[in-house]
């Protein structure tokens, strides 16, 4: 069975959020015999050198799930796009790219964090070329962890900022960018998160009965998605 979970947003500031993340991995996660995490795992991620108790935290509880034998795959998400190799060793885990294939029966499904699907958020879309690009990177690294911490609240408060005045339309998915990564990839499934909008969309695609599945964040409650065979299912828990 292969669970996927997506937009946890774990940070310090929401112990809330860390109890259900230790439910979940102490209660629920070894059900599964793979575990994909479809970015936004934290809040922010300032670099695999982050060395609080916190991320180490977290990172333990990621590989006592690997070392009992089975697979862990993570997918950057746009607040944790610098989760890299070191963090990936340290879980026991694997960086997926952000687009992932896999089988479900007989039908191509694809994995996606989703923010690149948003193509009527301009002005997201630009800032994420920019802190995507190897300069801007290594401009960031090129700071101590405090500095980076201190940015990475900074560039927090100014996307809450940003979302508070954008039109709801504008933070969805678009149609056509749904279309083109089923039609590229050959495939009928699309399950990804981001949006914060959990459910199952049913449409049409080069005439092709397609579904595109979409992950809840966390809050007072946790949610993960199951794949046992040809079976999809959705579950809360709290």
């Amino acid at each position: 069975m292969q669970h996927f979970i997506s937009d946890l947003h774990l940070c310090e500031e929401r112990p809330d959020l860390r109890l259900l993340f230790t439910q979940y991995m102490r209660e629920i996660a070894p059900q599964s015999d793979a575990l994909y995490v479809l970015g936004d795992l934290f809040e922010s991620w300032i670099g695999d050198d982050d060395d609080s108790e916190f991320a180490e935290s977290i990172i333990a509880q990621f590989k006592t799930y690997s070392n009992s034998g089975k697979k862990l795959y993570f997918q950057h998400g746009n607040r944790d796009f610098l989760l890299a190799d070191e963090f990936a060793d340290k879980t026991g885990g694997m960086i997926i790219e952000e687009v992932h294939p896999i089988t479900i029966g007989e039908q191509n499904a694809i994995l996606m964090h989703g923010d690149s699907l948003c193509w009527d958020d301009v002005d997201y879309l630009k800032f994420r070329q920019m802190v995507r690009s190897e300069q801007w990177q290594n401009q960031l690294f090129s700071q101590p962890l405090a500095a980076r911490r201190a940015i990475a609240t900074d560039l927090r408060q100014k996307s809450k900022e940003a979302q508070e005045n954008k039109a709801e339309s504008i933070c969805d998915v678009h149609p056509e960018a749904v279309a083109k990564a089923l039609t590229e990839n050959n495939a009928t499934i699309l399950i990804h998160g981001h949006t914060h909008r959990p459910d199952i969309h049913d449409l049409e695609v080069a005439g092709k009965h397609c579904q595109r599945i979409v992950l809840s964040d966390w809050g007072k409650q946790g949610q993960y998605l199951t794949i046992n065979g040809t079976d999809i299912e959705s579950h809360y828990f709290n």
